[in-house]
């Protein structure tokens, strides 16, 4: 059993094929299988080496290690063997109309009332007239003669699936200028690399139809692949995630300080009779069932995957965190922040909050209870007992207790309304940095 990954390195990697790779890793190692990245770079003109190496970046990040790596430009000596074979057997037909031409066709059969489907003219073609085309400066591009009739599979999520492939144009797999279009290539390369469970988005269920039809004129039996077509996982909004949806890339959410663990668990989960929760990578293998998912469209839920990063970081354990935090940070300064920390960009904040300068806001009706808290800040040595001791002199002294108490003082140590609990803070801070906090606030 083996399976797959082949993105093109025309653009960043977003969610939304993020989650198949996360499928077909999460699907192979579960059962004890193969993964394999191959990189589909026969598009020259898009295809740009930085986003080959941000492909391979955020895998890794994730923590989708494969086995074997390819790229598909390494491999167009076979691609024109194959493709000589085709057209050697006839299944493969040169065609020479203009993208004009075409046009024109297609809607000649629409005002017909017929579908819009290549004609198939070119197969009438004389051995003269060819000769005679190619005379005149024309280089044909290359179709796939389809079968008569339909094929079907046993989709591991859709069930029984069907393609009548009469109802389809006869594919250009072939170039004008000779290279070689995905749909051929990527069926070539999947029965040499031993290729046998295809999972991939529900857009391709036409283009499975077809590919069935190239492998078996390749000699393929038409049990050779077993395929999973998941739904399509949409935005927000309902509409089609893209490559170029920025804020969904996961460039964009590694920046943004979201863990790999936290995206891995949602995209596994997503779209599946499943309820996403945070796991290790062991426990996302062991528990990944293909069969949850289901046939029905599912919406990336940037709130839900949030709140996924934040159970992720509240439970993350010092050693597995140092690689957010500064090198000074130890493990008490950790357990004293993580529980107020939704992505890991947040937590430089507050090293700065407890080392660092901050601007407190101005409280001019509080200024004369910050004075009271100056005045009676406890002398070091400082401990466990010091700000309990600190704000119950305060209470006594200026009659506050709750908020009215607690809120000032927050606002002018931290600069915040909201954080991490003030003892454990204060102790980190040291009587230096707060004194000079309370003065700051004071006059501020």
């Amino acid at each position: 059993m083996k399976l797959r990954f082949a993105p093109s390195p025309t653009g960043y990697l977003h969610v939304g094929n993020a989650r198949l790779a996360v499928a077909n890793f999460l699907f192979a190692r579960h059962n004890g299988a193969k993964f394999l990245l191959r990189i589909d770079d026969t598009d020259t003109s898009r295809g740009k080496p930085e986003y080959e190496e941000a492909i391979g970046k955020d895998l890794s990040w994730l923590g989708l290690k494969w086995d074997e790596y390819v790229r598909q430009s390494e491999r167009l000596d076979r691609y024109a063997e194959v493709i000589e074979k085709l057209k050697a057997s006839g299944r493969l037909y040169p065609c020479f109309e203009t993208e004009y031409e075409l046009n024109a066709k297609r809607e000649a059969r629409i005002r017909a009332g017929k579908a819009p489907i290549y004609d198939r003219a070119m197969l009438k073609l004389t051995a003269d007239q060819r000769a005679r085309a190619e005379a005149n400066g024309k280089t044909p591009h290359w179709r796939f003669r389809l079968s008569d009739g339909s094929r079907k599979w046993q989709d591991l999520v859709m069930d029984e699936c069907s393609v009548k492939l009469t109802a389809i144009s006869d594919p250009v797999l072939v170039r004008g200028d000779g290279t070689i279009l995905y749909t051929l290539a990527s069926v070539i390369d999947d029965l040499d690399m031993g290729i046998t469970h295809i999972v991939r988005g529900e857009d391709h269920v036409t283009n499975t139809g077809v590919q069935i039809d190239i492998a078996e004129a390749l000699g393929a039996k038409p049990d050779r692949f077993t395929f999973a077509h998941l739904p399509l996982l949409l935005d927000s909004d309902g509409g089609k995630l893209s490559k170029r949806f920025d804020s969904l890339a996961l460039k964009s959410l590694r920046q943004d300080g979201l863990e790999p663990m936290s995206i891995v668990s949602y995209l596994a989960r997503v779209g599946s009779s499943d309820d996403p929760q945070v796991m290790t990578m062991d426990e996302a293998i062991a528990a990944y069932d293909i069969s949850h998912v289901s046939k029905s469209a599912a919406r990336f839920d940037m709130t839900q995957l949030l709140a996924l990063n934040r159970r992720a970081l509240h439970n993350l354990p010092f050693e597995a965190a140092k690689i957010h935090l500064p090198p000074e940070a130890d493990e008490t300064f950790w357990h004293a922040v993580r529980g107020n920390v939704d992505l890991s960009a947040e937590i430089p904040h507050w090293w700065d909050v407890v080392h660092g300068t901050i601007i407190p806001p101005s409280q001019p009706e509080d200024r004369e209870f910050l004075q009271q808290a100056l005045d009676t800040l406890p002398t070091e040595p400082w401990g466990e007992e010091t700000w309990k001791d600190w704000t119950n002199a305060l209470k006594e002294q200026s009659g506050r207790k709750g908020r009215s108490l607690f809120m000032p003082l927050r606002l002018a140590l931290t600069g915040e309304d909201a954080g991490p609990e003030l003892h454990v803070l204060l102790g980190l801070m040291g009587r230096e940095r707060t004194v000079a906090r309370l003065r700051d606030a004071i006059q501020a």
